[in-house]
């Protein structure tokens, strides 16, 4: 389980911020896959960034007793003088894997698909490559709950559906939290879904439910605030 309570984050800048996210709160239960849904810039990666402990709210909080990855298809991260072997291996030691270190970053280097590449600085990757990277090594670990921030976008279209294929096996024994703009991806994978607008934070406990709504914000013909009494947030 995943307990967001008046969870409020901003970025401080020359010319200040607004909110992104604005006293949201809604609880993710054990095994429910949710997808985030919203505009650019709504705040689904900062949300995604929270909930695996990258960033930190200026107000509220968020407790789980999950595992839970760090946000695949986020290009940062990794230490861009060390080579993606050694990015492996660090990762690999810091979280205390279990098992031949040998065998572990072999399968991240296999998934990941990146050929001379990954004995290269990981600052000659593009982000496309950085992605795959993270994609790898985040699988190769047993978490709960695994973050998803447009993962099944990058690469061609035989690495897009190997990434799918890699969440679904995943889903038998653990469950998403994903930003993704395909709706058939969210249908596919989500139960439940999670729309961000204005700062605010809408939970739908049926997929297809969030995104009929959402549809009806980005149309104009209703508001997130209608949603805010009628569903549990």
């Amino acid at each position: 389980m995943i307990k967001v309570e008046n969870l409020s984050k901003r970025y401080h800048g020359p010319f200040g911020g607004g909110w992104v996210l604005n006293n949201i709160s809604f609880t993710i239960p054990t095994n429910v896959s949710v997808g985030l849904i919203g505009r650019n810039g709504a705040g689904k990666s900062t949300l995604l960034r929270l909930l695996g402990g990258m960033d930190h709210p200026d107000k509220g909080k968020i407790t789980t007793d999950a595992r839970i990855s760090w946000p695949i298809g986020l290009s940062g991260g990794s230490k861009g003088s060390m080579t993606g072997r050694q990015n492996v291996k660090f990762v690999a030691r810091i979280h205390g894997i279990k098992g031949n270190l040998g065998e572990f970053i072999q399968k991240v280097q296999a998934f990941a698909e990146l050929g001379k590449q990954f004995d290269r600085p990981v600052s000659t990757y593009s982000s496309g490559m950085k992605s795959r990277l993270n994609f790898g090594l985040s699988l190769a670990f047993d978490f709960d709950v695994y973050l998803s921030d447009e993962a099944t976008s990058v690469g061609d279209r035989a690495f897009k559906d190997k990434a799918k294929k890699a969440f679904k096996e995943r889903m038998a024994t653990s469950s998403i939290v994903m930003a993704a703009h395909g709706e058939g991806l969210l249908k596919d994978l989500c139960q439940s879904g999670i729309i961000l607008e204005t700062g605010r934070a809408v939970w739908f406990d049926d997929i297809t439910d969030a995104l009929n709504a959402y549809h009806d914000i980005s149309d104009g013909k209703a508001d997130i605030s209608s949603f805010m009494n009628s569903t549990s947030v």
